[in-house]
């Protein structure tokens, strides 16, 4: 096979996004043509039809399908390669190290102070992430540590169990449910639950407890205290972790464990068969301070 440039792999990209050439062509700053004439060159030179034309749609071939996949993660390498040479080219190396606002952060605090006292350590940077942002940030190098919660897809990373925490339910003030000491994931059927951008199938079922009966109706939310004034509001209850109930206590809303809810984890991810010694360090650091700490801050699903 003739190898095949990067710049057809963008634009075979862009055409399977858009599912037509000229809106693709648009995004891309090209006239259509060549466009066309690039995608028939990646056809001949994989040896596939990537695509379906018809003078009414554009829609990917199996092979195609196959191929949108694949890219995904030739470009994520390629984006990690320029961005882990950028760092350590720079006059002071540096790691970057990313989590979500809450417990993660907390912990990353103790663990970047405990990492400065080794020596010949390096500068390290926190990136405060969203929601469902730490692995995307890990395979496509702009962190080289990470601080994932449940749910997430560890494929392509090494981690480390740091800590699990029972969930609980938030329910307004006067809900049905309120008056009950604890629940279980099937009392929970039915009510609307509010959800987060982007969020797959797997992420929905998690943040529900159930694998069927999926919630309708909840509002989107971006962060907890969105999610919060939302149940308080009466649009919503949610399943949380148990810390963040602890350290938001609120009058207008009851929190009640759910006996059968999957816990929350936190794991440290990097990627997988890295030998840097400074992720094995920070790593070490990191394990050893869930040892040694209580866990204090606020926790983020």
């Amino acid at each position: 096979m003739t190898d095949v440039e990067v710049r057809e792999l963008r634009y075979f990209r862009a055409v399977a996004d858009e599912l037509n050439f000229s809106r693709a062509a648009l995004r891309l700053g090209i006239a259509q043509p060549p466009l066309s004439r690039a995608i028939r060159q990646l056809e001949r030179r994989v040896g596939v039809q990537l695509f379906v034309r018809d003078t009414r749609q554009v829609a990917l071939t199996p092979a195609g399908h196959a191929l949108l996949a694949e890219t995904g993660r030739v470009f994520d390498a390629v984006s990690a390669a320029v961005h882990r040479t950028r760092r350590a080219g720079q006059t002071t190396p540096s790691v970057v190290v990313t989590a979500k606002a809450g417990v993660a952060t907390e912990l990353l605090r103790r663990v970047v102070r405990a990492y400065a006292e080794v020596p010949g350590a390096q500068a390290v940077e926190i990136v405060v992430s969203g929601y469902g942002e730490q692995t995307a940030m890990l395979r496509d190098g702009r962190a080289d540590l990470a601080l994932i919660g449940s749910p997430a897809d560890h494929s392509g990373f090494d981690t480390e169990h740091l800590a699990s925490e029972p969930r609980v339910a938030a329910l307004p003030v006067g809900h049905e449910l309120a008056d009950r000491e604890s629940l279980r994931c099937k009392d929970l059927i039915g009510q609307p639950m509010s959800q987060w951008p982007e969020a797959s199938h797997a992420d929905r079922v998690y943040w529900a407890g159930r694998d069927h009966d999926l919630p309708t109706g909840g509002p989107e939310i971006h962060d907890n205290s969105q999610l919060l004034e939302n149940v308080a509001l009466g649009q919503t209850v949610a399943l949380i972790p148990r810390s963040l109930a602890e350290h938001t206590p609120r009058p207008d809303i009851v929190y009640r464990p759910v006996l059968d809810a999957s816990p929350y984890t936190t794991v440290i991810a990097w990627p997988s068969g890295s030998t840097a010694p400074w992720i094995a360090r920070f790593v070490q650091l990191a394990c050893t301070q869930v040892v040694t700490t209580v866990i204090d801050g606020p926790s983020s699903p």
